[in-house]
């Protein structure tokens, strides 16, 4: 009998430890399982921008985040300005940009919007425009740009869809894009590397690494001669009543000026182009301006200047390339058969000066005038 009870005691005594085992082994199992979870979790969240300063981070393998590969092509997208019209990224091409992915509540990007601002002028001698793809809304992102001098474009990514090219990719980083649309220079990540990336580009020009020596370029890029039979063009204009065509002013003599209200100089010399139009000694002059940007700006533009000649938007740079020049302001005159009169005027000071002859009844005559280095946009 005794020696059954020891044999009951110790069936029962590992039948237990063998239900205590399972239950361990159950918990194991499933604090695994949870940290596996954990460190899923954390790996999605890696690349995830934090509102209030988290600056661009690395990818979940702790590497610094390649982005797209130089001479790759920026996907096409299409997003709102500050004021809502909505701009493609085609209305860029033709330009040399700096592409900035951007957040008004990201303390790195704060920190170096005034040193952007003051890279800008050098930046527009490089012939580069600086370009915001940013987060948020557009009051936020209008108090940070005005705080900071800054004068560019600000487009409005929608809340958690960036554009292709800044997936999984936080503030601020940017590409160097080229004339065409492709990336010129290996992704800057952070802010030291976005800032150092403005300030080479400011200081110094170099052939692109994607880009061709400009001598094996069959576009015109110094402007049609004079001579020249003017290129006709049918835009819509700004006020969105009608077309701008240039069929439509035969026999008279044309100021083209081509302009962008991003351009500052552009803007500068608006109210004085105005003043020459509205006392010109020559009646049967008329000026036309071909501009860039979205009919809202362009409205805005011409009111703050009561601009009373015709304002028409050209997609992208297509007239300018018809008349083969791509900064801005410059002008052409153009006599009653609408043969270019004088060669282009680039630059603030050039352009006015062609604008006051012209209306004071000047430069009837067909003549070259004295070749001026270019003046970028």
């Amino acid at each position: 009998m005794r020696g059954y009870l020891r044999y009951v005691a110790r069936s029962a005594f590992v039948a237990g430890f063998a239900v205590t085992g399972a239950c361990i082994y159950q918990l194991m199992k499933q604090q695994g399982a949870l940290l596996l979870r954990l460190e899923e979790l954390e790996d999605s969240t890696a690349d995830v921008h934090v509102d209030g300063g988290e600056q661009a981070s690395t990818d979940q393998h702790g590497d610094r985040p390649q982005g797209l590969g130089v001479t790759l092509p920026i996907p096409a997208f299409s997003l709102p300005t500050l004021s809502g019209e909505q701009i493609s990224f085609e209305d860029f091409r033709g330009n040399r940009l700096l592409l900035v992915h951007w957040d008004p509540l990201c303390g790195f990007c704060a920190e170096i919007a005034p040193r952007l601002a003051s890279l800008q002028p050098k930046l527009a001698q490089r012939r580069t425009r600086l370009l915001l793809i940013s987060n948020g809304d557009a009051e936020t992102n209008r108090r940070l740009v005005e705080s900071a001098g800054l004068n560019c474009r600000v487009l409005l990514q929608p809340a958690g869809r960036p554009i292709d090219a800044f997936q999984r990719l936080g503030t601020p980083v940017a590409y160097l894009v080229d004339q065409k649309g492709r990336v010129a220079k290996p992704l800057a990540v952070g802010a030291d590397e976005v800032l150092n990336l403005a300030q080479t580009v400011a200081s110094a020009r170099r052939r692109l690494e994607s880009e061709k020596p400009l001598s094996t370029s069959k576009i015109e890029r110094e402007g049609l001669t004079a001579g020249t039979i003017a290129p006709p063009f049918s835009i819509p204009m700004a006020d969105a009543v009608g077309v701008l065509r240039l069929g439509d002013y035969q026999g008279r003599r044309i100021l083209l000026v081509f302009s962008d209200p991003a351009c500052g100089p552009c803007n500068a010399i608006a109210p004085r182009l105005q003043h020459a139009y509205s006392n010109r000694a020559a009646p049967a002059l008329e000026v036309l301006m071909i501009s860039r940007g979205g009919q809202a700006e362009n409205r805005q533009k011409m009111a703050e200047n009561h601009l009373t000649f015709p304002v028409g938007i050209q997609p992208g740079w297509q007239v300018s390339k018809q008349y083969g020049i791509f900064s801005t302001p410059v002008a052409f005159l153009l006599d009653e058969d609408h043969r270019i009169a004088t060669g282009v005027a680039r630059g603030s000071d050039e352009v006015l000066d062609l604008a006051q002859r012209a209306c004071n009844g000047g430069m009837s005559a067909r003549r070259e005038p004295a070749v001026h280095a270019a003046h970028p946009g």
